[in-house]
């Protein structure tokens, strides 16, 4: 059976040859029609080249992020912090293997079940928040990811991307316990797990609240 991008081909291909024969009768030369795809490889290419934005004058690496090419749960922060500038990964400083541990509370694996990744690619200076336009800048190359990757379920970590995604600018205090969709994808926000280390008196159990949701919304496919 022909795929969709043979018959696209195809139908271009017979497209000109009518062509032809209608306005000239003869047969011309035409530029082969390529139908490009996106991956994930080329998305990280681009990101590696990027200079769309001032993050480019002070990144060691850029970070695109890391996981399954088809997860359940895509987790989506604000920017890369120093340790994931210096590898090249995602949460992989202190505040993502504090990360790793609520995954393991709902049964999910980093590689197995996630795609993890953030709203700029390069880190911001001394870790401050990004500007609008350098996530203005970033955020095509992060609807190409959800494109392609089609998780079932965006879990948003912090006010940054949890403001960006659900569209709105209260505080994360605010915005989670809400449901939301994005891109046509349901979304949950949380706190970051940076916030929840400094401060979990507060802030681990409305967490923990969170992670129920999105254990739940995996097991049933529906928000609650």
């Amino acid at each position: 059976m022909y795929n969709n991008d043979k018959l696209l081909a195809d139908f271009w291909g017979i497209l000109n040859l009518t062509t032809d024969y209608l306005t000239t009768g003869i047969k011309q030369k035409h530029t082969s029609f390529k139908v490009l795809s996106d991956s994930l490889g080329q998305i990280a290419k681009e990101i590696s080249l990027c200079s769309k934005c001032r993050l480019c004058e002070t990144r060691t690496n850029t970070v695109p992020g890391k996981g399954s090419s088809s997860p359940s749960l895509m987790v989506i922060g604000e920017g890369p912090g120093a340790e994931e500038d210096r590898r090249g990964l995602p949460f992989v400083g202190k505040a993502g293997q504090y990360m790793d541990k609520w995954m393991d509370a709902i049964k999910l694996e980093r590689e197995a079940d996630l795609f993890i990744t953030n709203i700029v690619k390069c880190r911001p200076p001394g870790n401050r928040d990004p500007l609008p336009d350098e996530m203005t800048a970033c955020l095509p190359f992060l609807d190409r990811q959800i494109k392609l990757l089609s998780p079932d379920l965006i879990l948003s970590v912090g006010r940054i991307s949890s403001q960006v995604l659900a569209g709105s600018s209260d505080g994360i205090g605010k915005l989670r316990g809400r449901s939301y969709l994005y891109k046509g994808i349901s979304l949950i926000p949380t706190y970051h797990p940076s916030g929840v280390l400094r401060n979990p008196d507060e802030y681990r159990k409305p967490v923990w609240e969170d992670l129920q949701r999105v254990r739940n919304f995996l097991a049933k496919k529906e928000l609650t």
